[in-house]
């Protein structure tokens, strides 16, 4: 039996209604109907409460079929990979806009020669500016290669 129907007729064998449920296992009403809709998954925590309030030990409450197990490992995994991808994103996003700021500083600079006759300039600046460039592109490219291998070995498996 798949953990949406399970859940179900837990509350409906207790005579619950689906807001009274979310009241004692300490979740939204809304949360409740999206576990019986398999919407989505309780977490561990909210797993942990459902048991104890059936009388379930976690085993029956979860292992009464291995969709809800594979789900759960497949959903926790889903996420580890969108903030890998969010936060990759962020730091590429960033070294980018760092090698412009360094651009633009150059372009604006103040080249001058003293009264020494040395040359006085930031010419450091776009080499810089490029190697900001290039590594921002590259952790992006390559956190977005990581992310289309993942989703095609994901497509094989489900297959």
């Amino acid at each position: 039996m798949e953990f949406s129907e399970q859940i179900k007729k837990l509350r409906r064998d207790q005579g619950l209604t689906q807001e009274e449920l979310a009241g004692k296992i300490h979740v939204t009403r809304q949360a409740a109907s999206n576990s019986e809709n398999e919407k989505n998954l309780p977490d561990l925590e909210t797993l942990i409460v459902i048991s104890r309030t059936f009388q379930l030990s976690l085993d029956q409450l979860i292992l009464g079929g291995t969709e809800m197990t594979d789900k759960l490992i497949n959903d926790a995994s889903a996420t580890k990979r969108a903030k890998f991808n969010f936060w990759s994103a962020l730091i590429g996003g960033g070294l980018m806009v760092i090698g412009f700021i360094c651009f633009i500083i150059k372009a604006n600079s103040v080249e001058y020669i003293d009264k020494q006759g040395f040359l006085h300039e930031n010419f450091y600046l776009l080499p810089l500016g490029y190697l900001f460039l290039l590594s921002g592109l590259l952790v992006i490219l390559v956190s977005g290669v990581s992310y289309l291998c993942k989703l095609r070995k994901l497509r094989k498996s489900q297959n």
